[in-house]
């Protein structure tokens, strides 16, 4: 998609389908709807004025209505996207919305559209601009890579219009903004979309590196030798029961200037696919444990957008990348592992595997030693670390965790521009109990209760007292069912809430 700013009345646009939205602006939610169209163009207002009139629409939240051959515009189509009511439209729901024109137009085979910025309100401009751009961009993407009958009904040309009197350098600079966002996000989502076998932990640093050189980013893809190296006995305990070598990738972003202030630590699961080794999943829906990698594959995807965004921070990238596999080499439930040594003075700490599925929290407890030790003052991990955050929270939030309350409220001020949904769950000490070994420092599962809790536990023990964010994304990163505004598939969570959280310290 190529997406451009074009400030032009909607009369004078060419284009196959042009979307403008509309909210209802009825006071009483109880009343009749009255429909707003959120344009002052009396051309677009008089193509739609009688269906509006007829109640037919009611400008639901991303609810659609196609007029063809409007009159007095040059679009051959004219698209109606509801917003929802008028006074709790937000620019997020313009994202979800820009989304639904796009999702809209592709099985139609529509190759260009034009998305009308909405008039009115209190939004922001450059905000406005930068999330009907990459909502656009977002709904774009199809995960059918691999179907030999596969059609390209990618939408080529995207321009997004706006009137005269509205700030033209604030809207080129979201619309920028907002392409290499979403194009960031869809980045995400293609590593997470990949099979097994196509996706190895070595393709996923080759796939790292390809993307570092090409936006100038200093990158380093270390395997087995590097691991044992840095003695990192957790995470090389997931990689021993596969054929595959592991992948450590190191990604590190230095801006012009930036001699100080914070080094940001990214570190993501890289898990490509997940058997749960020898504690091995049940057959029905392993085929989706190619996603168990999307914590690092929001990690790449921030990097990124980082490079070239160009914050002024600098920022460390690590993924732990593993197969769990069963095998004759696989560690063992029971299992005592020696993690990464967190100094030369501080021994590794001893963990008790019980249970080989809960993987993840072993290759991130020596990512996040790893990350402290290459200089990062404030960390932020991203994993599928859980089904336990899923039966806790649903599929409408995903679950964060801190230790620190600074480094907390910088997340959730970043969530207002990222528009992804968290829900804080807690750190206590009283829940370490839960996985106190008898025979190890700890242990890498705590039971049956608070799954997500008690593994954000374990890692804390690797955080210690650098300011941490947690992200568990197990339930919101791979959609079961498409939505009006997004595919099927990968989602791309985290990345946009990570990127904004690096922008917070910006110094």
């Amino acid at each position: 998609m190529n997406p451009k700013m074009l400030i032009s009345p909607l009369s004078d646009v060419e284009t196959g389908l042009l979307a403008v939205f509309a909210a209802d602006a009825a006071k009483d939610k109880d009343a009749k709807p009255q429909i707003q169209m959120l344009t002052q163009d009396d051309a677009a207002l008089k193509a739609a004025q009688a269906v509006l009139e007829s109640g037919e629409f009611k400008a639901e939240p991303n609810e659609t209505l196609l007029l063809h051959g409007p009159a007095g515009l040059k679009a051959k189509r004219l698209l109606l996207v509801g917003l929802g009511r008028t006074e709790k439209a937000t620019i997020h729901d313009l994202r979800k919305a820009a989304g639904t024109a796009v999702r809209t137009a592709k099985p139609r085979a529509i190759r260009e559209i034009a998305i009308a910025v909405p008039v009115g309100g209190a939004l922001d401009a450059k905000l406005t601009v930068r999330a009907l751009t990459e909502g656009a961009l977002v709904a774009d993407f199809d995960p059918d890579t691999y179907r030999s009958d596969r059609k390209d009904r990618s939408v080529q040309a995207l321009r997004v219009v706006a009137g005269a009197a509205f700030d033209r350098a604030a809207a080129e600079d979201g619309l920028r903004e907002g392409a290499i966002v979403g194009e960031a996000q869809n980045f995400t989502r293609s590593l997470v979309n990949e099979p097994g076998n196509r996706l190895t932990p070595a393709i996923l640093g080759q796939r790292a590196a390809e993307m570092c050189r090409e936006f100038g980013l200093a990158c380093e893809v270390h395997s087995t030798d590097k691991l044992r190296e840095l003695k990192m006995g957790a995470f090389w305990s997931v990689a021993q029961g596969s054929e595959e070598p592991p992948a450590l990738i190191v990604m590190k972003y230095e801006p012009e200037g930036a001699i100080s202030g914070p080094v940001l630590g990214l570190v993501g699961k890289g898990i490509t696919f997940d058997t749960g080794g020898i504690s091995i999943k049940p057959a029905d829906n392993m085929e989706k444990m190619k996603y168990d990698m999307a914590g690092g594959a929001a990690m790449i995807g921030a990097m990124r957008a980082i490079a070239q965004l160009q914050p002024r921070v600098r920022v460390i990238g690590i993924v732990c990348a593993a197969e769990n596999m069963p095998s004759g080499r696989a560690q063992k439930p029971g299992d005592v592992q020696i993690a990464m040594p967190a100094g030369p003075d501080r021994p590794g700490k001893s963990i008790e595997v019980i249970n080989t599925d809960a993987e993840g929290r072993l290759v991130l407890a020596d990512g996040l030693t790893y990350a402290k030790q290459l200089g990062a003052t404030h960390l932020i991990d991203a994993a599928t670390l859980t089904g336990a955050v899923s039966v806790a929270l649903g599929t409408i939030n995903a679950g964060v965790f801190s230790n620190d309350d600074a480094a907390y409220a910088q997340f959730a001020e970043g969530l207002k521009i990222s528009g992804e949904r968290f829900w804080r769950l807690p750190v206590e000490d009283d829940y370490r109990e839960l996985i106190r070994s008898q025979i190890a420092d700890i242990k890498n599962t705590g039971g049956r209760y608070g799954g997500a809790i008690t593994a954000a536990m374990f890692l804390k023990e690797f955080a210690e007292e650098t300011p941490w964010v947690h992200l568990d994304i197990a339930g919101m990163a791979w959609l079961d069912e498409a939505k009006p505004w997004i595919a099927a598939g990968p989602s791309g969570v985290a990345m946009r809430s990570i990127l904004e959280w690096v922008r917070r310290y910006e110094v």
